[in-house]
């Protein structure tokens, strides 16, 4: 299939009921949260999170994302017999940690937009970026250890580790920026810090803030990982084939940037002539224009990356479905209309 080519078209996946009511669990404590920070940070919060325009007006609906991580953390909660609001500060927190880290990604990576919006390093410069998303990091801690419950300080201690390994996750992407022999399993290593240790604490936080026996927070953890890893490469294909109009970034985006990412690294590993095309390429210090980029791409597909990361994507949620098992009928559902929708969305 060459890269102007496209499967045929199938309907979008219908958006899961469950993120539209947690949501709306989770929105007026979020906000009630950003409410705490200084002026300037609180500002800049609200515009990156959706909320208001560049000069503060308020913008009417959503433009904040699928709030995928908060809805897990309020269903992480019922999963472990507690009411919804339990898990209302863990969804808070990893909403704050999670729009930490895209703050600091939109800076490194040089992104000037997302949701198809100005980014804040964009607009009001790296220093800004950085100390909004710290504050917004340092919130997330804070939301945690003030939210009543008796087990805050385990809950706590979930957002820290989860921060380093997402931190440590970034560092190997930007470390493998600099390298042309990256292994698969590094780079699965890398995709499970980076996305995977969000997703998992994400899917237990509600359970710990609930006292659940270990058991069940460790299979909602696992499910939370198995769900990570296949959000990360469903967005790594999007990020090469996704439609701009959808995804808010340009055609062939993570190829512009030269990225490693995981359908690429199998393409450049497992992919014969082609990956070692590939290799050469990224080896090299042109990026060339569009028509190249459309030839690469024709590249890592024909040495088999794209079919192998919707495939791993597949087999992981089967995976997470399975560590869910035990769980209560009502959330486990929820659960895994979540991560399906994952799978096959298209931004």
């Amino acid at each position: 299939m060459t890269a102007t080519m496209r499967p045929a078209a199938t309907a979008a996946p219908a958006v899961p009921e469950v993120l539209g009511r947690t949501r709306d669990a989770v929105q007026p404590a979020l906000r009630a949260a950003v409410d705490r920070l200084d002026e300037t940070s609180r500002a800049i919060s609200a515009y990156h999170l959706g909320w208001t325009d560049a000069d503060g007006t308020p913008v009417s609906g959503s433009n904040g994302g699928k709030a995928v991580r908060s809805a897990l953390a309020v269903l992480s909660a019922l999963a472990a017999g507690a009411p919804q609001q339990t898990g209302v500060p863990g969804a808070v927190a990893v909403e704050l940690v999670h729009n930490f880290s895209l703050v600091h990604d939109d800076l490194m990576d040089g992104d000037t937009e997302r949701r198809h919006r100005p980014t804040v390093w964009a607009l009001w410069g790296a220093p800004s970026a950085i100390l909004t998303g710290d504050a917004m990091l340092a919130l997330a801690q804070e939301v945690v250890l003030d939210s009543g419950s008796p087990h805050a300080i385990a809950a706590g201690r979930l957002v820290s580790e989860t921060t380093r390994r997402l931190i440590h996750g970034q560092v190997l992407d930007v470390q493998f920026e600099q390298r042309d022999d990256v292994t698969l399993p590094e780079c699965v290593t890398m995709a499970a810090g980076k996305t995977g240790a969000l997703l998992s604490a994400s899917c237990a936080i509600g359970a710990v803030l609930a006292g659940a026996p270990a058991e069940v927070v460790g299979a909602l953890a696992v499910f939370g990982e198995e769900i990570g890893l296949a959000f990360q490469l469903v967005d790594d294909v999007l990020g090469i084939w996704g439609d701009p109009a959808v995804t808010g970034k340009p055609v062939y985006s993570d190829l512009r940037a030269r990225k490693k990412s995981l359908p690429v690294t199998y393409a450049t590993t497992h992919g014969g002539a082609a990956g070692d095309e590939l290799a050469k390429w990224l080896a090299g210090g042109e990026t060339g224009d569009e028509a190249e980029l459309a030839r690469v791409a024709a590249l890592v597909e024909s040495a088999g990356g794209r079919e192998w990361a919707t495939a791993e994507a597949a087999r992981r949620v089967e995976t997470a479905e399975r560590a869910v098992a035990a769980i209560p009928a009502g959330p486990r559902e929820e659960l895994i209309g979540i991560a399906r929708f994952i799978v096959h969305r298209e931004a």
